[in-house]
């Protein structure tokens, strides 16, 4: 009897030590997952976050960041390095000169953007995840690796054409928000999931003399995930592309009216040719005063100096 009771008592404490040991291991495993939850919330550790953000002001100029998913501009290109290696960008990611991405003034935070160096036809997709350029003639600030793949290094500075890549933006953003990316149709949508109608059926009597019609069939709709159709883009694979005449101007206003523009020409003729380029914005006819073809970028820079200081301070370089 008392050698039962002993076994009973061995039984007894093996089972806690055993139940012991699994509460400690998933005590253990539950602090190890909250550590790495927590490392993955800090800036900088997993990748950053996404961000739009408010309007800000530098140097007396306001910038509005927002979604723009038609974003194609043209414009001066220039390129940053060691300077900033190593310090957070505006998102939070920790910015990698040897890395293929850039800064952007407006555009959601990140993105994903083709940059083709409209010079020698050399074209790269990024990823945009920092604020900038700030020179009032520069649309885009690319990492070092970057302007080395564009063939633009040396000479710091190059004529781009910088155009969003909508559907892999999207999807990137939707992914980083915990949103789910889905296609509609043709419309790239995000929600968070798909709303559920609610539908009732009920079966009527046949009216004297009439004949039961055959069930329709019907097709549901489709919904394609669009993180599937978008997949990240290819970043790093330098494409050639032909390459065409591009001008550089100094846009000193944009006016509705002919009369206005007409005596803003007036005032810079001094400086050089300066042209009105009638366009249709919107509907509605505007009229572009330019001062130019410049020859260079250096010789742009120049021109736009002396046009702000002749008063016109909305001034800006433009690349056609």
């Amino acid at each position: 009897m008392k050698r039962t009771c002993h076994l009973s008592w061995l039984l007894l404490a093996l089972v806690a030590v055993v139940a012991l040991t699994a509460c400690a291991e998933t005590q253990f495993f539950i602090h190890s997952a909250k550590r790495a939850s927590q490392a993955q919330d800090k800036p900088g550790i997993a990748g950053g976050g996404y961000k739009i953000g408010g309007p800000y002001q530098i140097d007396g100029i306001w910038y509005y960041p927002r979604v723009d998913y038609i974003y194609d501009e043209t414009g001066i290109a220039s390129w940053y390095g060691s300077k900033f290696h190593g310090r957070p960008t505006a998102n939070g990611e920790i910015f990698d000169m040897n890395l293929l991405t850039a800064a952007h003034r407006t555009l959601p935070l990140p993105s994903y953007v083709t940059v083709v160096n409209l010079e020698n036809g050399r074209s790269i997709n990024i990823k945009v995840n920092d604020r900038g350029p700030f020179a009032r003639n520069r649309i885009i600030d690319l990492s070092r690796r970057s302007a080395q793949l564009l063939g633009m290094e040396k000479k710091g500075t190059a004529l781009v054409r910088v155009k969003i890549l909508a559907d892999e933006s999207r999807a990137l953003a939707a992914r980083l928000q915990g949103k789910a990316a889905v296609k509609v149709g043709k419309t790239p949508i995000i929600v968070a999931s798909l709303p559920k109608a609610d539908v009732s059926s009920e079966f009527l009597p046949l009216l004297p003399g009439a004949a039961a019609a055959k069930a329709a069939r019907i097709t549901p709709a489709v919904v394609e995930p669009l993180a599937a159709a978008a997949s990240p883009p290819d970043l790093g694979k330098v494409k050639l592309l032909p390459v065409a005449a591009t001008r550089i101007f100094v846009q000193a206003g944009s006016f509705s009216l002919f009369t206005n523009a007409n005596k803003v020409r007036a005032k810079l003729s001094w400086l050089g040719p300066v042209r009105i380029f009638p366009v249709l914005v919107n509907g509605q006819d505007m009229f572009r005063v330019r001062v130019g073809p410049m020859d260079s970028v250096a010789s742009a820079d120049h021109m736009l100096d002396r046009v702000i200081g002749v008063g016109y301070t909305d001034s800006h370089i433009v690349v056609e």
